[in-house]
């Protein structure tokens, strides 16, 4: 029996959580785990029920946020330290960049045998200036060679650690793809889908378009709401959008929206006659999901996103921009249609094709569930990193 230490930025909604807390979740009994977190920011919804639910109890970092600050940031590691030392794990496992800095530091101190490091993205292009990815760019560098292991959750991601950003050697990262539970997107789907219309009121005939996720910049929602809009001025109102989560950008988006003349409903002045509804934080993602018709991404930058693995597993179509490492997790042209980044033009016209053509839509739904029921199954990735650790271990 090892014991494991799962470390990740902080508990809000969202994959990196799910995944890390499933590893420490499916880990058990044959190994000892514990998820430790930092604090989630006040726009952010909190994932912690989701953790709770998986049967774990979360130790949280209450100076490790995630904007940089050297003061708490030097707190937080210091915290990380004490437990790393109380806790003595065999295998610290981090979690994206802050808890990927800090949790490693702290590791490498406390003299753990191995250090996992998970790339869920990363920040080195459509963050930031070209000055300040630089300096992120070499402290990945410098943490990766204090890492055992590195792991990217697809193809296209470990050819951009090794070979367009040079982290470190190819040999020193490990592809493991993400997993989920997905029977919640393919169980009571017609009961799930007439609920979320319902309380939405979506009529019959209409084609709810859904994006999900953080509002925030790297998402580029603002391609989607003009893409959105200009297929709506087209088809008149036999759309309807939802715009799934929350975060910073929200009041501006909502101000976008009216600017392309576009009516809105909130959480706080719902209408049900609005083109764009913004739905806020929803926990049952199923029943979302399940409610629209096709599923949106317009990110500058993305890792292996969660929505669209969930939108195959219940036989939703998708239109994403070709980022990051989507193209690795869909069927291209078979469950998703990709577009160039930025291509308003091209995101507007293909949107308009898969609301209009109806067949189309079915056969793309028919090929996503068969697609990632086993590549993307939870049992597999706890194997997968199980596995991981124990040949880590051995060397």
């Amino acid at each position: 029996m090892a014991k494991i230490l799962q470390i990740v930025n902080r508990l809000n909604l969202g994959g990196i959580t799910y995944n890390a807390a499933s590893i420490a979740a499916h880990l058990r009994p044959n190994h000892e785990t514990m998820i430790v977190a930092g604090m989630k920011d006040d726009s952010e919804e909190s994932s912690e029920f989701m953790v709770r639910k998986l049967g774990l109890e979360p130790v949280y970092i209450h100076d490790m946020h995630r904007e940089i600050n050297l003061r708490s940031d030097y707190k937080a590691y210091k915290q990380l330290l004490k437990i790393i030392r109380d806790f003595k794990p065999d295998v610290v496992h981090t979690h994206a960049a802050k808890a990927g800095l800090l949790g490693r530091l702290a590791a490498k101190r406390a003299g753990v045998k191995v250090i996992v490091h998970t790339f869920h993205g990363h920040v080195f292009h459509s963050y930031f200036g070209k000055a300040k990815t630089l300096f992120f760019i070499q402290l990945e560098r410098i943490l990766a060679w204090l890492s055992t292991g590195i792991i990217a959750i697809s193809e296209r991601q470990k050819k951009e650690l090794c070979e367009e950003f040079k982290i470190c050697p190819c040999k020193k990262i490990h592809i493991v793809e993400l997993g989920y539970n997905l029977k919640p997107f393919q169980e009571n789907k017609i009961e799930k889908r007439d609920r979320f219309r319902k309380n939405y009121s979506i009529q019959n005939h209409k084609i709810a378009v859904g994006i999900i996720g953080r509002l925030v910049p790297i998402k580029n929602l603002k391609l989607f709401i003009s893409a959105f809009s200009v297929t709506r001025e087209r088809l008149g109102n036999k759309t309807k959008a939802f715009i799934i989560g929350d975060g910073e950008q929200r009041f501006e988006l909502q101000e976008f929206c009216e600017s392309l003349g576009q009516t809105i409903s909130t959480p706080e002045n719902p209408n049900p006659e609005s083109s764009i509804v913004f739905t806020s934080w929803i926990h049952e993602v199923d029943v979302a999901m399940l409610g629209i018709d096709i599923l949106a991404l317009s990110s500058l930058n993305e890792g292996t996103p969660a929505s669209l693995i969930e939108a195959q597993a219940a036989g939703i179509p998708i239109i994403a921009t070709n980022v990051g490492g989507i193209a690795n997790i869909v069927l291209e042209g078979e469950t998703a249609l990709l577009i160039k980044s930025g291509d308003l033009k091209n995101f507007a016209s293909t949107l308009e094709t898969l609301i209009n053509n109806e067949s189309l839509r079915e056969e793309m739904a028919k090929k996503g569930p068969s697609f990632v029921e086993s590549r993307f199954h939870e049992k597999r990735l706890t194997s997968d990193i199980e596995q991981l650790y124990a040949s880590l271990l051995k060397k």
